[in-house]
């Protein structure tokens, strides 16, 4: 896809997450980019990211994946209890991704099983 940053690329694949079953929390949403600084921003960060989540204690899934619009990408995250949730963001708030993506908008809504 040609995108904002004047470059083609794919977007990454592989949205789908599951329903939350009883006791766990998903996270839906979007994080929406305001200009192509942004989405460069997040082109360099997100590949740690989705590692570092993926590999949390309770993570069952996660996903970020730019959607049709290059810079709105759709989030999809599922934990195994609150525990995790809270682990999840305990872990980012001091990391490289939340320091380089802090002003980036973000509407994320929680979905409990």
């Amino acid at each position: 896809m040609s995108c904002n940053c004047g470059q083609t690329h794919a977007p990454i694949s592989g949205n789908g997450r599951p329903a939350p079953s009883k006791g766990q929390i998903a996270l839906s949403g979007q994080l929406i980019c305001a200009n192509g600084e942004e989405l460069l921003t997040v082109l360099e960060h997100l590949p740690a990211h989705i590692a570092a989540s993926r590999a949390e204690l309770g993570c069952l899934y996660f996903d970020i994946v730019q959607t049709e619009d290059p810079l709105i990408w759709q989030v999809e995250e599922l934990f195994a209890d609150l525990d995790a949730v809270k682990a999840h963001k305990t872990r980012i708030t001091e990391s490289t991704w939340a320091e380089k993506t802090a002003g980036i908008a973000r509407d994320i809504h929680r979905i409990d099983g």
